[in-house]
């Protein structure tokens, strides 16, 4: 009751702070210092080889726990995108409670917030799930004990999960590696900012808009989106339990591309569908993954556009130096037209769609857990803010939009964004299923017949932080992909230049959405930011998209382009 459940907000918040900060300050002297030469080579070196010098005696798993608690103190330093450091404990986990027979010995892993591990909190961002530690591990941690993998660090997130934010009261702010005052991306922003910096090996987050992938783009990482059932969801806490308009999937994100395909297969070897009943039971397909690999002439779609929010130059830049890299390496590149879209399904209509379903509770889920007082994402006050306007308001909104602002794309997105009875999610849910069909029989017609998809990882690079008040809704290059439910891989291609990548002056939004995306565009400002493409391929295609990610990254390498990573 307030005022005593604002004061108790408060205190949890303090109190969690200082218990994180005492926890780094009560760290062993051999996580802190420099960085050793032996480090140093930990750092660099290809995990199969880690896993057999492990295997092998050659190398203790806690030199290489020791190692990343030294870089994700670094990381968090300069980032603030630890939540809870499981360290020390992870150290007494690398001596007895892990398989370092199994196919990650001694590989540190970080996890997104809302996954459970043993021991902890899983807060979500909430102060009223502070200090209640869950009495055992969750499934994924299970998992990748059993496969030799040691948590060490959970990472930040924003309150609603629905923001390419991580920020909230309980935390503070995250902030991207390349550039403080900028967003590293969300919902699983925390995991973004630590690999950039080297603190971890392999991060684990979910995706339910673009949430793996956002903060890949934005931070210079690669991610991938796995479909539906190819990977576990029990044994986490989210802001939205119950919501599967738009389901949110765990995928894997790794600084480098080879870590993100190691990590994949290995944990799908351990047969995850034993453990959990809502993973298909379908193995690691090396056959798909060397055909895929060795394939000499793909036909690729280049999504220039989804005639919602025209990419950024920088982002456009990006996008165009792939494309071209691609067309040297002997591959065929056809540009999809904006009209050559399904007609009765166009990215316009899927924004529209996902963006109804994912909020179809509008938003009381993820409210029912605020304490008074307690402060909301910028994205998530806006999307209250719309949910909250009552129904004749918002059509008469709606027609002025329309028909005197005349912008029938923003207008679609306010039409029935507000809380649905039963009969009208089942409606949704139907137009849903006709999107998929007509997507799924478009993609086999003889224009179209592509290997994958090329488009952008998000229509701007990293934008400041509090941004997404007004670009919430610029998120339809990765929300797509959700509704959709098909495999979608990030892979970072350059940095912005203040120089080439300006914005021209005679540049005027054409909707909303561009409004908003574009408000906070500024390339002296975001000179160094990172520039990601995405690859895209089919439901449960996840060997060949991580196989057509190595094609794009090799031939960006062989043309000249090699993304340049942070150092520690």
């Amino acid at each position: 009751m307030y005022p005593f459940d604002y004061l108790d907000h408060r205190r949890a918040c303090t109190a969690k702070q200082s218990q994180r900060e005492a926890r780094f300050a009560a760290l062993p002297d051999a996580y802190k210092g420099p960085l050793t030469s032996q480090q140093r080579s930990i750092l660099n070196a290809p995990i199969s080889s880690l896993v057999s010098d492990v295997q092998n005696g050659v190398l203790s798993p806690v030199d290489i726990l020791r190692t990343y608690g030294k870089t994700a103190s670094i990381a968090h330093q300069r980032t603030n995108c630890v939540t809870e450091l499981l360290l020390p404990e992870a150290e007494s986990w690398a001596k007895g409670d892990v398989n370092l027979k199994g196919p990650l010995a001694g590989i540190p892993v970080s996890l997104k917030d809302s996954i459970v591990v043993g021991g902890f909190d899983t807060s979500v961002g909430y102060s009223s799930k502070t200090f209640k530690p869950y009495p055992e591990d969750g499934i994924m941690v299970k998992l990748l004990k059993r496969a030799g993998a040691i948590p060490h660090v959970k990472t930040a997130l924003p309150i609603t999960l629905l923001s390419f934010e991580s920020t909230n009261d309980l935390w503070g702010v995250c902030k991207n590696p390349h550039n403080p005052k900028y967003s590293p991306g969300g919902s699983t922003g925390g995991e973004g900012a630590l690999l950039a910096l080297n603190g971890s090996r392999i991060g684990i987050g979910s995706d339910v808009a673009g949430s793996v992938r956002a903060p890949a783009a934005w931070s210079g990482i690669n991610s991938l989106r796995c479909s539906t059932g190819r990977w576990p969801k029990m044994g986490m806490d989210t802001s939205m339990p119950g919501q599967d308009g738009i389901p949110s999937v765990f995928s894997p994100m790794a600084r480098t591309l080879d870590d993100l395909t190691y990590f994949t297969k290995a944990f799908i070897q351990m047969k995850p569908w034993e453990v959990d009943y809502t993973v298909h039971p379908i193995p690691w397909r090396q056959e798909l993954y060397d055909a895929t690999s060795e394939s000499k002439r793909l036909r690729v779609g280049l999504m220039t556009t989804d005639g919602v929010c025209r990419p950024a130059p920088a982002i456009a830049r990006g996008l165009e130096l792939t494309a071209d890299a691609l067309r040297a390496a002997g591959h065929e590149v056809v540009e999809i037209p904006v009209p050559s879209f399904p007609s009765t399904a166009t990215p316009a209509l899927g924004l529209q769609i996902a963006s109804v379903l994912l909020c179809g509770d509008g938003g009381k889920t993820y409210r029912s857990f605020f304490r008074t007082g307690e402060s909301n994402d910028p994205a998530g006050a806006q999307i209250n803010f719309y949910q909250s306007l009552p129904r004749p308001f918002k059509y008469l909104w709606y027609l002025w939009t329309r028909y005197v602002k005349r912008d029938p794309l923003w207008a679609s997105l306010l039409r029935y964004f507000h809380p649905l009875t039963d009969v009208e999610h089942w409606k949704w849910v139907s137009k849903r299923e006709a999107f998929r069909a007509t997507w799924f029989e478009w993609w086999d017609q003889p224009a179209q017949k592509f290997d994958f998809i090329l488009c952008p990882g998000n229509a701007t690079p990293a934008l400041p932080h509090k941004a997404m008040h007004d670009a919430v809704s610029s998120c339809g290059y990765t929300f797509l992909w959700n509704l959709l439910d098909y495999t979608a891989g990030i892979v970072p291609v350059t940095k912005v230049d203040g120089e080439k990548d300006q914005l021209s002056k005679t540049f005027k939004p054409a909707n909303g959405v561009e409004k908003g995306a574009y408000k906070y565009y500024d390339s002296a400002q975001m000179a160094g930011l990172p520039c990601a493409v995405q690859v895209v391929g089919r439901r449960l295609e996840e060997e060949q998209v991580l196989a057509y990610m190595k094609i794009v990254e090799d031939s960006l390498r062989a043309a000249g382009t090699v993304y340049e990573h942070l150092d520690i």
